[in-house]
């Protein structure tokens, strides 16, 4: 989450809806549930409400939310923002990508090495498949930083 705000911010793009956003998108995170973002997006607006946020302003934030599932092209340049500094880490330092790509080997530990694999494989390879994996030009000099980290991720499945 800091991670993502820094980079936000660092580029000058922080707004507060994205601040929320990035607070609110990995609130659930089960490795075996395929709903996180939506659970997520629902736990964080209802907390929202009780704040008295208003209804556009909720809609808004479940939005940017329900963009981090990366199953569709952003739909606003916030989304994509967002989007993008959620992808940030593909695109770190050769040692930073390897220590996160370890971490979710860990994270799937109950899915059998073969079947891990591929099923990784299938999500690095659809990174790479992309025209561009980073739609935003404040975040475009990391595309080939991320291209390189996801090679080698790959080569050594």
């Amino acid at each position: 989450m800091q991670a993502m705000l820094d980079a936000l911010g660092s580029r000058g793009v922080l707004s507060p809806a994205l601040a929320l956003a990035v607070w609110g998108h990995d609130l659930i995170y089960d490795p075996r549930a395929g709903d996180n973002e939506a659970r997520s997006a629902q736990v964080f607006g209802a907390w929202l409400a009780t704040q008295g946020a208003v209804p556009a302003h909720m809609a808004q934030i479940r939005a940017l939310i329900l963009a981090t599932q990366h199953t569709a092209a952003p739909a606003t340049r916030e989304e994509a923002l967002l989007v993008d500094a959620d992808l940030g880490i593909l695109g770190a330092s050769p040692a930073d990508f390897a220590a996160y790509d370890a971490a979710i080997r860990q994270e799937y530990r109950h899915v059998p090495g073969p079947l891990y694999r591929i099923g990784r494989r299938k999500v690095l390879q659809g990174f790479l498949k992309r025209g561009r994996i980073y739609t935003t030009p404040e975040f475009a000099e990391l595309e080939a930083q991320a291209r390189a980290n996801l090679a080698v991720a790959l080569s050594k499945l």
